[in-house]
């Protein structure tokens, strides 16, 4: 899948679940602002309908006992709709940031369970906008709608009233004009419909430039690139402004039709109307109530006819929503997990005739191996072996096309996945820290003692580095760890892994970009954690594996030689071609 997908759900599946999952627990709240609502859109009418009071009886007549209860009447109509408008507003407001709030943490709860497979399709960038801009759009709506039938609609309806009361005749032929408006709108909305579509895609792909910029700061300086990514940013937040353009176009298209028809009904009543006060057929007061209740009807009507263009943009919003949702994991617990062996570090982990392909490229070939219980196994061969494939199988980030993983003899298929994933400890190159503190980073949220925390910082060679820190422990690391080293990351990851305090460890590569001061230290740390616990290592330098339990060599998916580093120098082959390219007479390390 791409950033855009287009989904094709009706309208009605869209409402109902947004309605059934978002709107309906809160309709108490939404029933209040509906009678705020009433309250503010019925006081159009009444100060329409003291308008003919105000001409005919205080300017034509002089009734002086009239302007009193002419003047407190509209007085108590201007004061009774500001404080049911601000009332409703705040309503409004905190149902509709609150939809959007739920909307939010139940699309991060149901997108972080999804597969691996999920995020090499969508980018964090167009997630980001996924996540934060869609539900704003979605909820939006509900303060639009309610304000739209809860005022606007009665005040329409107050306003029409005041007419028809006045003369049903000036009233028809006011709105003479709104037929014709049927079919313009209707492609109106389909105009409005598609270019929200691409201006929330555009949105997307533009969010995406800024989280690869913004994460690639490094290689755009070394290599000079920022005019090239400054342009790259640059086209694409100008088709982002195109398509708001053309979406802000025809979102307008719809209150410039209900002018035009206001401008037909005013020539016509002017016209008609006018003639009827010269003959004193009607009253000055009579006809400037009802141009007052006309005029003001065509607000209400501009803003129910704007709510038809809002609904289209968040139909694209909602089935963008609704579409995400609708996607499941595919790598799930089994609804009889077997039980998780008692002491997990004491049995074996093994491969039997595994296959694995990315699409139509395999990766594993029929890998088998034995990595045995509370020893040291380290995976040795060239990019692309598929050393890193049989972690994420293990951890079932991935499942294997063929063959058996298993760990004391059961498939980790069998298992519940958050308990087959709570066997695992993992540092890897790339150690993922959070913008939080180093203690947080660590714990990762969880209650530890202070012994507990303190017994890790040393075992992993974090106290080294502490005293350095500003505020200790409670030292923010910054974005992705900015604020540290690589061998600080990498030791901070290890402290995390020591917490765990887990049978199983899994080591991808956790030395190989540190320099040789910082790896003797992480090295170290990795000796002491590995004590005890069955170990699984990735490794391109084979200094660092010489002395692992088993060596299991792999090329092009397949296991070709397993054994001790004697063993496998002795025999020769892919081993010994690797230890010989990194180990040459004019390379030798002292």
């Amino acid at each position: 899948m791409s950033t855009t997908e287009k989904f094709d759900y009706p309208p009605k599946i869209l409402i109902r679940w947004f309605w059934n999952s978002y709107v309906r627990s809160r309709l108490g709240l939404l029933f209040v602002g509906f009678l705020l609502m009433a309250i503010e859109g019925g006081a159009l009418g009444m100060l329409s309908y003291m308008v003919r009071p105000m001409f005919d009886e205080i300017f034509i007549a002089g009734d002086r006992d009239a302007v009193v209860w002419v003047a407190f009447g509209v007085f108590g109509i201007f004061v009774a709709r500001a404080f049911a408008g601000l009332a409703q507003k705040v309503i409004m407001a905190t149902i509709a940031r609150r939809v959007s709030a739920q909307i939010q943490g139940d699309l991060v709860t149901h997108i972080v369970q999804l597969d691996g497979s999920f995020f090499q399709s969508y980018s964090p960038g167009a997630l980001i906008e996924r996540v934060r801009g869609d539900p704003g759009a979605a909820a939006n709506v509900i303060a639009d709608t309610f304000s739209a039938f809860g005022r606007d609609f009665i005040g329409l309806i107050s306003l029409l009233s005041v007419a028809i009361y006045i003369d049903w005749v000036w009233t028809l032929v006011a709105i003479a004009g709104a037929p014709l408006m049927f079919f313009p709108i209707l492609y109106m909305q389909k105009l409005i419909r598609d270019t929200s579509r691409i201006v929330r895609n555009a949105a997307g792909v533009v969010a995406t430039r800024l989280d690869e910029l913004f994460h690639g700061i490094n290689t755009v300086k070394l290599n000079g690139t920022e005019r090239y990514e400054s342009t790259r940013f640059e086209r694409g937040v100008t088709k982002l402004v195109n398509a708001q353009l053309r979406a802000t176009a025809a979102t307008a298209g719809i209150p410039a039709l209900m002018d035009i028809v206001a401008a037909v009904g005013f020539l016509g009543v002017l016209s008609y109307g006018g003639l009827q006060i010269i003959d004193g057929e009607k009253t000055v007061g009579e006809f400037m109530s009802f141009f007052t209740a006309i005029a003001l009807i065509f607000e209400p009507l501009r803003r129910l006819g704007n709510l038809s263009g809002r609904w289209q943009v968040a139909l694209v919003s909602l089935e963008r929503l609704y579409g995400l949702f609708q996607m499941r994991a595919t790598i799930t617990s089994p609804e009889n997990p077997a039980p998780i062996p008692s002491n997990p570090g004491q049995v074996d982990v093994a491969f039997e005739d595994v296959h694995f392909s990315y699409g139509k490229k395999p990766v594993l070939n029929g890998a088998s191996f034995v990595a045995e219980a509370g020893k040291t196994t380290a995976f040795v061969g060239e990019s692309g072996a598929g050393k890193s494939t049989i972690f994420n199988l293990l951890a079932r980030l991935i499942d294997s096309k063929s063959g058996k993983v298993t760990i004391g003899g059961t498939q980790v298929r069998a298992f519940d996945l958050q308990e087959l994933r709570g066997l695992y400890s993992v540092v890897t190159q790339d150690a993922q820290l959070f913008d939080e503190s180093i203690k947080d980073n660590i714990t990762l949220g969880t209650d530890v003692s202070d012994s507990d925390l303190k017994k890790a910082l040393v075992a992993a060679h974090v106290a080294d580095f502490l005293p350095d820190q500003s505020k200790g422990v409670n030292t923010r690391v910054g974005p992705r760890g900015s604020g540290l080293s690589g061998g600080q990351r990498q030791r901070v990851a290890i402290a995390r892994a020591v917490m765990r305090d887990t049978p199983i460890l899994l080591l991808d590569e956790a030395t190989s970009a540190l320099d040789a001061q910082s790896e003797a230290t992480v090295q170290k740390a990795l000796e002491s954690l590995s004590k005890g616990r069955t170990t699984l290592v990735i490794a391109h330098r084979l200094a660092t594996v010489r002395n692992a339990d088993k060596i299991v060599v792999m090329d092009k998916g397949r296991v070709v030689d397993q054994g001790t580093h004697g063993e496998l120098i002795e025999r020769g082959g892919v081993y010994q071609n690797l230890y010989r390219l990194q180990f040459s007479e004019d390379n030798q390390p002292s």
